[in-house]
């Protein structure tokens, strides 16, 4: 995969760090990061709108008196949505991709986090008014100074990025992916990311497994405790073990601030699905056999 060479497998999540979940004081937010980087989770994902627009600094701050040095870590962060929120001048939430925004934006974010640059600038959603020549000069700016080093989106189909890539290369792909919401398979967003040798990047990797009560989440517990004993896993393992599988490269973004878990999903990497179990669990999620 194109420019993810120093981003690590597995993704630390910042969304439930502060407002929007677990608001961890500043010295909760380093020995966080500090916990992630012993096992070897160097990548942090953030979006500016997390906690409210508040995640970002909160993180940045922490970070600044951690002593991790720069060079070890990498970050990526969003753009684009703009909330009702106190701190914003907002109507309507809605995307905005003016020149103008996208390099406030990422200055602001730069800013935020205490850092000279960012690793993986993304896209956060698709805007119907966005202009891909006019996205395309606030990115070049950006890479020209060194504010960015790579460009790329989040839950943007196929179509959109080629609409894009009429004006600039797109890097890399964050999209909602895992056993229990796994139709990106089969619309092309996978495909375009093999044959493009695009980051994919999964957010929400263990899907509803753990927070709903399904007929399909009673399915895929049937036989998964199973393979629980066969391969001496958690079920989140194996949940992310799926996913990494598939032979686009997934890098699961994974939301959980519990040290217990990262651990865990740090741990999934090594496991290797045979093959007929990996579809074991897609049958038992879709349902039926596959066609």
């Amino acid at each position: 995969m194109q420019n993810n060479n120093t981003f690590s497998r597995i993704i630390a999540g910042t969304m439930t760090w502060g407002q929007w979940g677990k608001n961890f004081s500043k010295q909760e937010m380093i020995d966080l990061m500090r916990y992630c980087l012993a096992l070897g989770i160097t990548t942090f994902d953030h979006a500016d709108i997390y906690g409210g627009y508040s995640t970002e600094a909160e993180f940045g701050n922490a970070f600044a008196e951690s002593k991790i040095n720069r060079e070890d870590i990498q970050l990526i962060t969003k753009c684009g949505i703009q909330m009702v929120n106190d701190t914003r001048d907002n109507l309507v939430k809605h995307y905005n991709y003016s020149k103008e925004y996208i390099i406030w934006s990422a200055e602001q974010s730069l800013n935020n986090l205490k850092t000279d640059y960012i690793d993986l600038f993304l896209l956060h959603r698709p805007s119907p008014l966005m202009q891909p020549e006019v996205i395309a000069e606030a990115i070049s700016k950006l890479k020209d100074e060194g504010k960015i080093k790579s460009f790329g989106v989040s839950n943007f189909s196929a179509s959109q990025i080629a609409l894009l890539e009429t004006s600039i290369p797109i890097t890399g792909n964050q999209l909602e992916f895992s056993l229990t919401s796994n139709s990106i398979m089969n619309d092309g967003s996978l495909d375009d990311c093999i044959v493009n040798q695009r980051m994919l990047m999964s957010w929400s990797p263990l899907g509803s497994f753990f927070r709903e009560d399904t007929e399909q989440v009673k399915s895929i517990q049937k036989v998964m405790s199973s393979l629980l004993e066969k391969y001496n896993a958690t079920t989140d393992q194996l949940l992310l073990a799926w996913l990494m599988k598939h032979p686009a490269g997934v890098y699961p973004v994974v939301g959980t601030t519990s040290k217990e878990r990262l651990k865990t999903s740090f741990e999934a990497v090594q496991i290797e699905l045979s093959l007929q179990d990996w579809f074991i669990l897609l049958e038992a999620s879709n349902g039926h056999e596959v066609p």
